[in-house]
């Protein structure tokens, strides 16, 4: 790319806005031009404004400290000094609805970690290495929104990312049935045991709405485009339960199913470690070599080993075995907030600029 693209982060003082900015320090296709946050941090430096909740193990990057933050409210200022924003916003799901789309009516594209269009007909919800065709669908948004260049792409939830990648390298098996249960780390809310002590050595067995997008968001993954939406599939089942566990980084996820068709444990592990996607072939900047490891030990997935895997981009398996009352049973271990989070919303960036769905304004 011979110009980096002029980037916004919306959202930039919290913790997926301050893991985009991690993420986004020396890439090489994009450029931080603006930080937006809430009116209370406008006007700000970026440091004063974030102050002691910086939430990353590494320093804040020394490029953003004294960008001044702008109000994510002020819409049109900027949108004029970026090609695309990425959206992080803590606001109501109906707030946050209408901020993206009136960003994307500027005709700038809007990637969002957030999930209030997650369930758009015309938005797509994309995991790239298994349902980046849904990307088609942008034009059908863009017709609604009455734009040429604007639109809202958004990635999934972070407790799917350890299962449903691995159901998807195995969907020639037909997997019909899948009991999940995930143990699902602090960060996942925007917490760390110094804001979130009650947590120490502490479970807290709900996470609220977070079983029913376990469910039900696979579905509008593996689902299809009809004409101006995308029909979620039919199967496999879901059922899921979700555990607030005292861990920083990384939910695991311990899953049994059911297929229809038999299969052999070593051809299941074969399909893992050779599974790739459009990311691994286009050669994305953020795509994992390697997008799901197996391991042998008995005792991994382990969340001190292996959550970052590929830089946190990859999906860790393990404990693949036969099971008395369904077909398999193995754990799943992804990254919440690099995978899960900014990460996989950094990944569609890159793949949607790569297909010249995201150019210089």
């Amino acid at each position: 790319m011979d110009k980096k693209l002029k980037v916004g982060v919306l959202g930039a003082t919290g913790m997926v806005g301050q893991r985009f900015l991690s993420l986004l320090e020396n890439h090489p296709w994009y450029e931080v031009v603006v930080v937006a946050a809430s009116p209370s941090s406008a006007g700000k430096r970026y440091e004063d404004a974030v102050g002691s909740r910086w939430k990353m193990t590494t320093p804040m990057p020394e490029a953003y400290k004294d960008l001044v933050v702008m109000n994510v409210n002020d819409v049109d200022a900027v949108a004029s000094k970026v090609d695309f924003v990425f959206s992080a916003v803590d606001m109501t799901k109906e707030e946050i609805k209408a901020i993206e789309e009136a960003y994307a009516k500027t005709e700038t594209p809007v990637v969002s970690n957030n999930s209030a269009h997650r369930w758009t007909k015309d938005v797509p919800m994309v995991v790239p290495e298994i349902n980046p065709e849904h990307f088609a669908i942008i034009e059908s948004q863009k017709k609604r929104l009455g734009t040429k260049r604007g639109f809202i792409a958004v990635k999934p939830n972070c407790s799917i990312q350890s299962y449903a990648p691995v159901l998807n390298a195995w969907k020639e098996y037909e997997p019909y049935e899948v009991v999940v249960t995930t143990y699902q780390a602090i960060s996942g809310a925007g917490k760390t045991f110094k804001d979130w002590p009650e947590m120490v050595e502490n479970i807290i067995p709900f996470i609220g709405g977070e079983e029913e997008k376990s469910e039900k968001e696979p579905l509008r993954i593996w689902g299809h485009i009809e004409g101006d939406e995308i029909v979620p599939a039919t199967s496999p089942k879901i059922t899921c339960q979700c555990v607030r566990v005292p861990v920083l980084n990384g939910h695991t996820a311990a899953v049994f199913v059911k297929f229809k068709n038999k299969v052999s444990k070593e051809d299941l592990i074969k399909k893992l470690v050779e599974y790739k996607g459009e990311p691994q072939e286009l050669n994305l900047p953020s795509a994992p070599k390697q997008f799901i490891q197996y391991l042998t030990e008995d005792n991994r997935p382990q969340v001190n080993l292996d959550v970052d895997f590929e830089n946190g981009m990859g999906v860790s398996v393990g404990r693949l075995r036969e099971d008395s009352m369904y077909d398999y049973k193995f754990i799943g271990l992804s990254h919440n907030t690099l995978r899960g989070a900014a990460g996989g919303a950094l990944l569609c960036a890159e793949y949607l600029t790569a297909k010249n769905f995201i150019t210089a304004k």
